[in-house]
């Protein structure tokens, strides 16, 4: 193989395939890319096998097919290091098992392994397509991924569930701590459900902006693009059944306003992350919770409806991943009793939240 590409594409490329690349045993094959040039086509394809990336180009000179592999982390690191040239293209030829890079009178040596031995990417024979707009899909991965628990023995809850039925998706995520579920209403052939893991939902948030397709079946997601390959092993495991989690009827719903809620919210967490607030008929409290003596006290005039104080403890962390995620000016808290999960709403976006014991 022996090819000519400009620095800036193939540094996007090296960095975009950075996070699929297995970290800890350099003496894998995962943890080099492949590089291959076929058909005016340049390709680079990484995985740890249980993510993979393949990211493709046409602007390149090809001088000649074939294909190398080299460790990711080094090849980009010498990239990075090359000039930037209109006028100076980087070499990328394989000689002898090395993959050599050259630019103007720098020039490096890596060692290759066989690339006959990188892993394949599963294909989408056969699968069933999954229909969603992605910029929907993005947005509302977005919101609920804050909810994905990590290291979790559940292994299910270290990933978000999509349950498609009724011609609904529920996009669902929990931490046991608080449940997030966005809500499409979308037409659908049939019923079934997926958990993605959470580092999958990291990349699929960086990547799904163009036109994609999207296949499944029960153990891996596939997407394509005209750039891109992406694929995920699925987890396999029961969900909990999130429906039943949700409050069906709320005693109080308060419409509050979402800025003067979160200025509150910080200037309180500054000092502790618990925190109490206690809605009165005209303001809304916010107090520190903790026990070093250290306290914090704010509040802001609000009319709540509401004829007796009620308060709520909660992580103010819940709440601000909730509050940054939402579109509108307002939002509506739905509230039973001081020890019951509270909802957090807006649009097809809801939260419910595990109050703090006090």
């Amino acid at each position: 193989m022996k090819v000519l590409i400009k620095k800036s594409i193939l540094e996007t490329m090296l960095l975009n395939i950075q996070p699929y690349l297995e970290k800890k045993d350099l003496s894998q094959i995962t943890s080099h890319v492949l590089l291959f040039s076929q058909e005016g086509q340049f390709t680079l394809k990484a995985t740890d096998y249980e993510i993979g990336l393949s990211y493709a180009t046409k602007e390149i000179k090809t001088l000649s097919s074939g294909f190398a592999t080299a460790n990711g982390k080094k090849l980009l690191d010498i990239i990075k290091s090359l000039r930037e040239s209109k006028e100076d293209d980087i070499t990328l030829e394989t000689i002898n098992d090395y993959l050599y890079i050259k630019q103007n009178s720098s020039k490096y040596k890596l060692p290759m392994l066989n690339p006959n031995d990188f892993p394949e990417f599963p294909s989408i024979d056969s699968k069933p397509k999954f229909e969603i707009n992605n910029a929907t899909l993005v947005k509302s991965i977005k919101k609920i991924a804050p909810a994905i628990d990590t290291n979790n023995p559940k292994f299910e809850l270290n990933g978000s569930l999509i349950d498609i039925k009724n011609n609904t998706i529920n996009l669902v995520a929990t931490d046991t701590k608080r449940l997030a579920v966005v809500k499409i209403e979308q037409e659908n052939d049939h019923d079934f459900s997926l958990i993605i893991p959470k580092k999958a939902i990291s990349e699929i948030q960086k990547l799904f902006f163009d036109n994609i397709e999207i296949f499944y079946d029960e153990n891996t997601l596939i997407a394509l693009s005209s750039q891109f390959t992406f694929f995920t092993k699925l987890i396999n495991g029961k969900f909990p059944d999130y429906e039943r989690i949700i409050p069906k009827n709320k005693n109080f719903r308060i419409l509050l306003n979402r800025e003067s809620m979160v200025d509150a919210i910080k200037q309180i967490a500054i000092i502790s992350q618990e925190i109490k607030l206690t809605f009165k008929p005209e303001k809304v409290v916010f107090e520190s919770l903790n026990d070093d003596n250290i306290e914090a006290k704010t509040e802001i005039e609000f009319k709540t409806g509401l004829d007796n104080d009620i308060f709520l403890a909660v992580n103010s962390r819940y709440l601000l991943d909730f509050l940054s995620n939402i579109e509108n000016s307002n939002f509506t808290l739905g509230f039973n009793d001081s020890s019951l999960p509270f909802t957090l709403e807006s649009d097809n976006f809801t939260t419910i939240v595990m109050p703090i014991m006090i």
